[in-house]
């Protein structure tokens, strides 16, 4: 079973129009709903791509009862802890001539929900698979990472992480299977501008050396580069496509990628991936099916 953590889930309000003016009332030409946080992203395009996960995180108030329908309409499994006070976020994505987001905050987190979210990982097992994605809210301990792989590090699991920064570098002592960043977040985690290829291997088998399994780097419209666990590269050029959605395509890739892999095949991986953020940079919304079947021809 392949489990997903959104410690912030939020409701996505998309709203498009021609521009927007400060100061005065501007009017929407069309909007969309979408539910998410990107361990929700990559469960909905692992339903998509027909692989069943659960989705754990923390939800609350009316927000967050939306939000569990709309996960379970999905197909996803939802298996959240429930918040007695608070609402969670609702994130306001303004499309016009240049593309504005407001992110709400979400509801404070108490240690007993937690404890509550601790008690649901026990159901992991050998074999398992398990994405954290994202950042994490304020309410938090910044440790909460570490705390979930100490808990967890006595079973064969794959920990699968899209993180920023010292989040993702505090776990890479519990050896995690695959990490996900981009060139940016590679440039910020070494504190060095990374801008070419070269860079982006050498920096990637500095993470390795730290204690990451497989390094997937994606790189936008120059595609991605993955160093496996056995220190072999693979490089996938983009697809080709008009680019209308920012949100969700690296969980896209991540998904893809978990759902491509069968132990041995990373280069079918690698293509999966990419087909799958592709398809969601394309799209309004997360990947469809059929658009990323499409993509993977163009592989």
């Amino acid at each position: 079973m392949i489990y997903t953590v959104t410690f912030n889930p939020a409701i996505d309000y998309v709203l498009h129009t021609d521009r927007i003016q400060t100061g005065c009332v501007n009017r929407s030409e069309s909007e969309e709903i979408f539910f998410g946080g990107k361990g929700i992203n990559v469960s909905a395009v692992l339903a998509e791509l027909g692989v069943k996960s659960k989705a754990l995180g923390f939800i609350a108030g009316f927000t967050g009862e939306a939000i569990e329908q709309g996960v379970k309409g999905m197909g996803i499994d939802a298996d959240f802890v429930k918040l007695k006070s608070g609402n969670s976020r609702i994130n306001v994505k303004l499309k016009a001539d240049e593309e504005t987001e407001i992110n709400g905050q979400g509801p404070h987190i108490d240690s007993e929900y937690i404890d509550q979210l601790m008690d649901k990982l026990d159901e992991i097992k050998d074999g398992d698979t398990l994405v954290l994605a994202g950042s994490i809210p304020n309410s938090l301990p910044d440790d909460i990472y570490e705390r979930i792989l100490s808990k967890l590090s006595d079973r064969d699991i794959r920990v699968v992480a899209d993180t920023a920064k010292g989040l993702l570098t505090s776990i890479l002592k519990y050896r995690p299977f695959l990490i996900k960043p981009n060139n940016f977040e590679l440039s910020e985690i070494f504190g060095v501008n990374i801008t070419t290829y070269d860079e982006i291997v050498e920096h990637a088998v500095k993470l390795q050396a730290m204690g990451a399994g497989n390094v997937l780097v994606s790189m936008a419209e120059k595609g991605a580069v993955l160093l496996d666990e056995r220190g072999k590269l693979y490089k996938c050029g983009a697809c080709s496509g008009t680019v209308k959605n920012s949100v969700g395509a690296g969980d896209s890739m991540l998904a893809g990628f978990i759902a491509g892999f069968d132990g041995e095949n990373y280069d079918y991986a690698l293509k999966l991936g990419t087909a799958c953020g592709g398809a969601t940079a394309f799209s309004d919304g997360l990947a469809k099916k059929e658009l990323i079947d499409k993509l993977m021809e163009q592989l």
